[in-house]
């Protein structure tokens, strides 16, 4: 572990931000607490708090004496200001004298605390930086330090790994459990500035920023020099899968759609680093994954122990390990939970870390971001559990502790507040998004909370698309069924499955029919026909393997046209396999329903985008003796339909959960292209 502070970066920071009003110390904690935040050997997600006692003034300039501490859920890499909350360190101060609190009076303590009641709320360990008596106090969950401390005899490996230079106190827990603690062994050791928790982290404290950074990447650069000269070499063997992640996870994700109404899907980021392949390759594997995470501030993320799927596992046998897991969890939360007079709320009993041998790790969350915290925090943990065992016996806190992290409020606050979102956790890919209804599509879709793929030629126009939405891009070609197989490959490899496919990628092309070169036809056919086959096709491969238990297996939703009711002048090479299309859509429907797959189109008409462009509507115009103005808004309703009209059509068949084989004409009425 590197110091990294530099005089001269801490000055350019400062000079950067005293004209928001921000003083030198509060600078100097900000800089700091960005240092710490970059070593993902001592912050994981989320994870740390910084704090900075300062002289402050209420809303009538009255001077006080306040604490700025991070603000709950930040992560400290890229921390501003604004991502700390002051705090009345006064009022804090005479909380000290407290045997005792209940869970209750803390919320409102550090509620009321605040010197802005508009604030976030302030870190969970925001007492224990109020009790210790320094200007700045620093904190992190270092895996040196997790490493060795995760063992029986923890106490006496820091003190070795310190020279007896560090306060260790036993894990107790956090809030005020832990502040009270800290405070009482700062009485009797006034000239420390490092304190260790077993099985949690370190705390280190001084005067300047500079002074608690330094400790801190003290202590675990020792505790690191320590681990390497004393460790043995651990024996692996890691295993090469027996089958392909692309094959995996989709079952593995059909797996998880849990029985309740809702049918809440969960998205799966993979990992399989060294660290993870060395872990499974581990002897003694199998035990660890029954263990504990590295700290129990983990546990809210990742659960209180693992899932483990061997190498040569079926699909019932996944299912069979999801639904044992789930009984296991339930009695845990039970067991635990008459501790408390049945009064916690059991959030789900899903597993959120899966280890399947010889491949990889899977995290497991209601979106992209909370899959990637999971899996994170599971390879911090395989890390730091082969530490452990290299000096001796990975022993983790007690699953009582565990389950009082794992619930206590103050703690699970930091969760992000799921939103009633109708697609959290579903991904979508829709061929030709970048532009007209694909893109108004892809944001319709992202809107109501699906991962959104994004495949499309375009490179320049679809990326930036794609990074304006938080989408993912591939560029795809999807005539190609080479290129095509890629594409959803990718797909499964960063989302773990997929719910929803809009085939809406399509070209326009004019003739009269009884002239048109075979080239010309074929053409269109290879786009507006083949191409919906080729991604039809891909889409139920993955989504068969997803409907596992028979629950649903997907959606395919198809671009069509009012040509394939209501042709127009020399408008049938378009139309002729836009025609084909709609049956391919009443066929899929017909065929791969007992897959759980719903199937439906809609018929939009005269909608401008990239295939409909202002030239094309004046030629169609002329074609039908219309001026351009009248051509669009050429129907019952007499206005111009939006391309949004049309994704919302999309979204609305997504979300219809008895529809299949229906076709939504999107065109403000035409009686001549309506179906029924």
């Amino acid at each position: 572990m590197k110091n990294l502070w530099a005089k001269k970066d801490a000055d350019i920071f400062f000079n950067q931000v005293r004209r928001l009003g921000i003083t030198r110390q509060f600078a100097d904690c900000v800089y700091a607490s960005r240092l710490l935040g970059r070593e993902t050997q001592l912050v994981q997600h989320g994870g740390g708090n910084t704090s900075v006692k300062l002289l402050a003034k209420t809303f009538d300039e009255t001077p006080i004496n306040a604490m700025f501490i991070k603000a709950s859920g930040y992560n400290l890499d890229q921390i501003t200001a604004e991502g700390f909350v002051g705090v009345n360190q006064s009022a804090l101060d005479r909380l000290k004298t407290r045997t005792n609190m209940s869970d209750e009076f803390l919320i409102d303590a550090l509620g009321q605390s605040r010197l802005s009641f508009s604030s976030p709320n302030p870190s969970v360990e925001t007492l224990v930086h109020s009790f210790i008596p320094a200007r700045y106090v620093f904190h992190t969950h270092p895996e040196a330090i997790l490493a060795l401390t995760n063992q029986k005899n923890g106490d006496e490996l820091i003190q070795k790994a310190t020279g007896g230079k560090t306060i260790v106190i036993p894990y107790v827990m956090s809030g005020f459990p832990l502040a009270l603690q800290i405070s009482r062994a700062l009485k009797h050791n006034k000239d420390n500035n490092t304190i260790v928790v077993l099985k949690h982290g370190v705390f280190t404290f001084g005067d300047t920023a500079q002074d608690a950074y330094d400790s801190m990447i003290r202590v675990v650069a020792n505790s690191e020099k320590f681990i390497r000269s004393t460790r043995k070499k651990l024996k692996t063997n890691p295993r090469k899968p027996s089958f392909k992640l692309e094959n995996l996870a989709p079952v593995l994700r059909g797996a998880l759609i849990p029985s309740s109404a809702t049918e809440q899907r969960y998205i799966l980021s993979f990992r399989n680093s060294p660290v993870i392949k060395n872990f499974l390759g581990f002897r003694n594997m199998s035990r660890l994954v029954k263990c504990g995470p590295v700290t129990p501030d983990h546990a809210i993320w990742t659960k209180p122990k693992a899932l483990f799927l061997p190498s040569n596992c079926n699909s019932i046998e996944i299912v069979r390990a999801v639904k044992n897991y789930k009984r296991d969890y339930e009695r845990y939360f039970e067991k635990n939970n008459r501790r408390y007079l049945g009064k916690k709320v059991m959030r789900d009993s899903l597993p959120r870390v899966i280890f399947v041998d010889g491949l990889g790790v899977f995290g497991v969350g209601e979106s992209l971001e909370k899959a990637h915290i999971v899996s994170e925090l599971a390879e911090t943990f395989a890390a730091v559990a082969l530490k452990s065992e290299s000096l001796g016996f990975y022993a983790p806190a007690s699953l009582r502790d565990i389950f009082d992290i794992e619930y206590w409020g103050p703690e699970t606050a930091k969760l992000p507040e799921i939103k009633n979102s109708p697609l959290s956790g579903h991904v979508l890919v829709i061929t030709g998004g970048g532009s007209g209804i694909g893109a108004a599509t892809a944001t319709r879709f992202k809107e109501a909370g699906a991962e959104v793929v994004i495949m499309d030629s375009d490179r320049k126009t679809t990326s930036a698309l794609a990074d304006n939405l938080g989408a993912m891009y591939l560029w795809t070609d999807v005539t190609d069924k080479n290129s095509l197989r890629l594409a959803f490959d990718k797909v499964v490899q960063e989302y773990g499955g997929l719910d929803i496919v809009i085939s809406n990628a399509g070209a326009a092309w004019e003739g009269e029919i009884g002239t048109v070169p075979e080239k010309i036809l074929r053409q269109s056919f290879e786009i507006n026909f083949f191409a919906h086959q080729n991604v039809s096709q891909a889409a139920v491969e993955i989504m068969k393997k997803q409907n596992i238990i028979g629950k649903v297996g997907g959606v395919i939703l198809f671009n069509l046209s009012k040509q394939a009711i209501n042709p127009g002048r020399n408008f049938g090479p378009y139309g002729l396999p836009k025609a084909a299309t709609m049956f391919l859509l009443k066929q899929y429907a017909l065929d791969h329903g007992k897959d759980g797959i719903r199937v439906a189109g809609v018929n939009a008409d005269r909608i401008r985008s990239g295939l409909l462009t202002d030239k094309l509507i004046a030629k169609r115009a002329k074609a039908r003796g219309l001026s351009a103005v009248d051509y669009v808004t050429g129907n019952l309703l007499g206005r111009e339909v939006l391309a949004e009209d049309v994704a919302k059509a999309f979204l609305d068949l997504a979300l219809s959960k008895s529809t299949t084989g229906a076709v939504i004409t999107v065109d403000g009425g035409n009686i001549e292209a309506s179906l029924r």
